[in-house]
Order: C-alpha cells, then structure tokens, then sequence
C-alpha cells in the first residue's frame, strides 16, 4: 500500500511540475496580457495544487495536510485576484488589443474617469 500511494505522489508531482512548467513557457512565449495571465494562474494553480495533494499523500500526516491547505487557499484566492488587477491595468495602460476582445466591458468607464461623477 506504501509503494502505491508513493508512486502516486511521484506522478501528481510529476503531472504540477510538468503544469508549472507550461505555464512559466507560456508567460515567456505568448505575446499579449490576456493569454499570458491565463498561462501565469490556470497551469500554475492547478500544478501548485496537485504539488500539494502529492506532499499530503507522500508524508501522510494530518499537520502536513493543516499546513497545506491554507496555502492552496490562498494560492486560490490572490492568483485571480492579482491576475484582474494587472490585466485591468494593462487594458488602462492601452497595451492590450481592443480589436481582439469580444466583449469591452470596460469601454464605458474609459470614456467616463471614475472621479467624475457621471
């Protein structure tokens, strides 16, 4: 039963590695902000949590698991959060490509500054 849940902490951290990789790939190779927040939080976040899941299951101890869920919380919480933000402000700074967005919800707001009151 050792050997089983061993090998498979060995492939969940084979599989994140191979996922933070990709995405580390992706923010060096794509070349606009929206491709590159989607390569800098989906990849990276799901091979953080199956990092993760696989140190849980190669020390199999409660502490461990009460000290890595936290972590994967927040991880959860910040990586969207941040990605918005820079990607609000890279739409502000007019580095991202209207041409190629299918929806500009933010179109509006451009027109109008925010301390205007209209």
């Amino acid at each position: 039963m050792d050997a089983m849940l061993d090998l498979a902490a060995v492939i969940l951290i084979l599989i994140g590695a191979l996922l933070c990789l990709t995405a580390a790939i992706g923010v060096l190779r794509f070349r606009d902000v929206p491709t590159r927040l989607h390569a800098a939080t989906k990849p990276q976040v799901l091979g953080l949590i199956l990092i993760c899941l696989a140190i849980a299951v190669s020390l199999r101890s409660w502490p461990v698991v009460a000290f890595l869920v936290p972590v994967v919380l927040i991880q959860l919480a910040t990586a969207p959060l941040s990605a918005h933000m820079v990607g609000r402000q890279a739409y502000r700074n007019g580095t991202v490509d209207e041409t190629g967005l299918y929806v500009d919800e933010l179109a509006e707001s451009k027109r109008t500054p925010p301390a205007s009151g209209g």
